[in-house]
């Protein structure tokens, strides 16, 4: 068995499973489908678990950042009530449809969330993509990067995924940075819709 391929453990339920790989702990995406408070994945610092309404006031302060409205956009997010509605018709429905999303990322003592984490499914994209955004407070640390690579793990050793890609803005220096130290090469230019501003588009096979 190759040094990276994950060990299987069989917990709780029947047909649950519980990965271990590389140091890192995390849950096959049928279990994911089944737990709505689900911790899917855990470092040596951080847990990444599915995003709930609770996190309502979490999501209205990220998606509010002015980095976020700068490189990703106004989401339209202005009361906790948008807030809990933008959880359930993004990354809750993605959990539901493809068993993945993104992720909240929490310190391993659970005291603040951090930032989020994860893979998208989108419509104009053929492949999944790696989505990260961190609070300004907690960037900087490390969480980002480690955050990612347990991301893409999974990706590789539970969802057997052939490649994941990334889209940034151009001048999105700190991103584009961090894909970088994660093994991304750019390969082209893309604009998700016709007429939306041209983004930079990276790939890596994993």
């Amino acid at each position: 068995m190759p040094n990276d391929a994950p060990t299987r453990n069989e917990i709780g339920n029947p047909g649950s499973s519980i990965y271990r790989c590389r140091g890192l702990l995390f849950l096959g995406p049928q279990q994911a489908a089944r737990d709505h408070s689900l911790k899917v994945l855990q470092t040596e610092r951080l847990v990444l678990r599915w995003l709930d309404t609770g996190d309502a006031a979490f999501i209205f302060e990220l998606v509010n950042e002015p980095s976020w409205l700068k490189y990703i956009g106004d989401k339209g997010v202005r009361t906790l009530h948008d807030a809990e509605a933008y959880i359930r018709n993004g990354p809750v429905d993605m959990y539901h449809r493809f068993g993945f999303g993104l992720y909240l990322v929490e310190s391993r003592d659970g005291a603040e969330p951090l930032g989020m984490c994860g893979l998208i499914k989108r419509e104009s994209l053929e492949d999944v993509d790696l989505g990260f955004a961190f609070l300004p407070r907690f960037q900087g640390k490390g969480y980002a990067y480690e955050a990612a690579v347990a991301t893409m793990a999974y990706g590789r050793n539970a969802l057997r995924l052939p490649r994941i890609v990334a889209i940034v803005s151009r001048d999105n220096l700190r991103s584009r940075k961090l894909l970088d130290k994660l093994g991304f090469h750019f390969e082209r230019t893309i604009a998700l819709k016709p007429n939306d501003e041209e983004l930079e588009f990276y790939a890596t096979p994993i």
